[in-house]
């Protein structure tokens, strides 16, 4: 983290004083670039005041000169794909830059599953080294902006240039946006430039510039601090960081709940323990323990009625932000390493007794200011406690208590904590690593982004506008109104057993309404996901439904791109008809036994109930025993969905409802 925050002040600096300098570039312009086809581009950067700078390309030169503050700008083109060509920038010094392609352009952003790189430490990608061994492309070109959350606008990112793919580049750069890119190469011919700009478990509203939240009050506190940002707050962040690994060093490897008398006995006396309600849908470490990350342990007492005792239990504790081990009445029943994995332990009869019973689990978080570091992630619905006999829901309050003690932990104020800002307020992500690029012409962006928004049903609904509001910002902010291409959420998480709500459901559909905004597109991937991994690992079928999203969206062909979507709906007396668009050459049950999975239909009343579904022609069927009068249908409505409709082409239908219930 400190390093990344040099880095950024070292820009900062590098941007704010020009005076007395060569002619330099920016990070984006340099060798082995792919400029934009057919369009009007700008090379830009920075020289003495006043300075002469002329920019040579394809035995043309354009003549600037630098203003007042030292920044030039030349305007070229528009040309016709190929290259290589070499540019050449003269002021009182001279660029050469070899190696540049004009071709396509793409913005790649979002959160982890667009930053998942083809073969990273934290694993691969199926087939990982085969597409590895595969990727020489010089045709293709890679960038990718370093991590840089910034308090205000800045001016260039920090990157190592743009690199041709080879196995070395392409292991480590994002697999969804390098196998979109091979994609398009391979259909369409032309070189392609890939701009990775992404970080794992973030949020829309921080790559969304100031002007583009105008019309969300509620992200107005978070942002006012960062517009008091000077050079001495980011030297009191600075020594604030300082002091805060020192005191990792020092203190953060004690854990008082182990070794005697250890926390998760049930005899130990919890009465003065704060308290936390989960689901916790916000870092813990920054709203409630001042920044604290490390060690917690969380404790709640469950009251089992006799009908659950003396027979096995299982524990559900939904999805925990980082490690855990887990206890019941003191008997430790399991333990799991990984981010964001729904957690489920089996408890043997023996210890599972009627009235008062002690869950305790030890949460480990990674000290990563603002990622997420101590969260009982939820959702309420998935935790609980269950057997034969009952259930018993494990929402609500947990007393808590930090591992170590905190006496004498570093505690800064909110000025402090905006100068080397978490990468979760607002803006801060599109300050330092979108602004830089706006200037760089783009064919347009692949986003890979919501996670983070769906952690509540009033986050999701929130997505309805926040996620629209981003993509306006953005084509406002690049003069351009570029194609912007989206994935659905894939799916993730455990499901309850009867019909219920979900908000991974509710983000998806707002996915799905911003598709009204002109030239967006949308892949979903909500057949392809995992249960117990927020991040699988099939990007091939990502980056494929994006490219052809892409040939349709971008490229103008007709091309079927999307898999079966919600047309209308007739009640026919104690059933419900729907109709289908995008079906390509028609419906796709992949069942054997031509059973349609996934729907849940209900009365006026609202309650949803299972459904029986059948194939008519191209049109599904829907009734319930339950439902004598129905009036709304939901189709793959939960976490992980196991809807089994297809058109011929093997594109899955989107999830849906017929009846959005009001939202406040």
């Amino acid at each position: 983290m400190r390093s990344a925050i040099l880095s950024a002040l070292a820009i900062s600096a590098l941007t704010a004083t020009v005076a007395g300098a060569d002619v330099r570039l920016p990070a984006l312009v340099g060798d082995n670039m792919v400029l934009q086809r057919d369009a009007r581009i700008e090379v830009w950067g920075w020289a003495d005041p006043g300075e002469n700078v002329r920019v040579t390309f394809q035995d043309r030169t354009i003549a600037t000169r630098a203003d007042r503050s030292g920044h030039w700008t030349a305007a070229l083109g528009p040309y016709s794909a190929g290259g290589p060509h070499a540019m050449v920038v003269a002021g009182k010094n001279t660029r050469t830059l070899r190696d540049v392609l004009v071709g396509d352009v793409w913005l790649a952003s979002g959160q982890s599953n667009m930053e998942w790189p083809v073969k990273g430490p934290n694993g691969p990608i199926n087939d990982a080294d085969r597409e590895v061994a595969e990727a020489l492309f010089p045709g293709i070109r890679l960038f990718k902006v370093k991590y840089a959350p910034a308090a205000q606008p800045q001016n260039d990112v920090a990157a190592d240039g743009w690199q041709a793919v080879t196995p070395e580049t392409a292991s480590d750069f994002s697999a969804v946006a390098y196998l979109f890119g091979r994609s398009l190469h391979q259909r369409y011919r032309v070189p392609i430039g890939l701009i990775q700009s992404a970080v794992g478990g973030t949020v829309a509203e921080a790559w969304t510039s100031e002007a583009g939240l105008k019309q969300f009050p509620e992200f107005r506190s978070a942002i006012e601090p960062l517009a008091r940002v000077t050079d001495r707050a980011r030297t009191d962040y600075e020594q604030y960081a300082q002091r805060k690994a020192a005191w990792y060093r020092r203190e953060g490897a004690v854990d008082r709940g182990s070794g005697a008398g250890a926390w998760h006995d049930p005899a130990v006396d919890v009465g003065g323990w704060p308290k936390s309600s989960a689901p916790i849908s916000r870092p813990h470490c920054g709203e409630r323990l001042n920044g604290f990350a490390g060690v917690v342990w969380f404790r709640r007492e469950v009251e089992l009625p006799p009908a659950m005792a003396a027979m096995p239990l299982t524990l559900h504790l939904g999805s925990i932000a980082q490690d855990d081990a887990t206890y019941f009445n003191g008997q430790k029943v399991g333990e799991t390493r990984g981010l964001r994995k729904p957690r489920e332990y089996m408890v043997h009869a023996q210890h599972v007794r009627a009235g008062k019973n002690i869950v305790v689990t030890r949460v480990v978080g990674a000290n990563r200011p603002g990622f997420a570091c101590v969260e009982l992630l939820g959702p309420a619905g998935a935790m609980k406690a269950e057997n034969a006999g009952g259930s018993v829901s494990l929402a609500g309050d947990w007393s808590y208590q930090p591992g170590p003690e905190l006496r004498d932990f570093p505690v800064a104020d909110a000025v402090t904590l905006a100068a080397g800002p978490s990468p979760n307020i607002p803006t801060v992500l599109y300050n330092g690593m979108i602004h830089p690029l706006l200037r760089y012409r783009i064919k347009g962006v692949i986003w890979y982004q919501g996670e983070s928004n769906a952690d509540a049903h009033e986050r999701a609904a929130q997505y309805r506008t926040l996620f629209p509001a981003l993509i306006q910002d953005w084509r406002r902010q690049w003069r351009s109104e570029f194609p912007f291409l989206f994935v659905q959420l894939a799916g993730h998480g455990a499901n309850q057993p009867e019909p219920a709500e979900y908000p991974w459901a509710e983000l998806r559909e707002a996915q799905s309404m911003t598709l009204s905004l002109p030239g967006t597109g949308m892949a979903t991937a909500v057949d392809i996901g995992d249960e117990w991994d927020i991040h699988p690992r099939n990007k091939q079928d990502v980056a494929q439904r994006l490219a052809l999203t892409a040939a349709a969206v971008a490229y103008g062909e007709t091309v079927l791109h999307s898999g079966p979507t919600y047309r209308s709906m007739q009640v026919e007396g104690g059933q419900i008809r729907i109709q289908f668009a995008n079906l390509g050459s028609g419906l796709a049950i992949r069942d054997r036994y031509g059973y349609a999975r996934g729907f849940e239909i209900a009365g006026a009343d609202g309650r949803f109930h299972w459904a029986q579904a059948r194939q008519d022609g191209d049109d599904i069927i829907v009734s319930s025993s339950s439902v004598r009068q129905p009036a709304a249908v939901r189709y793959s409505w939960s976490n992980t969905p196991d809807g089994n409709l297809y058109n011929r082409e093997g594109l899955p239908a989107l999830p849906f409802r017929t009846k959005v219930p009001h939202v406040n």
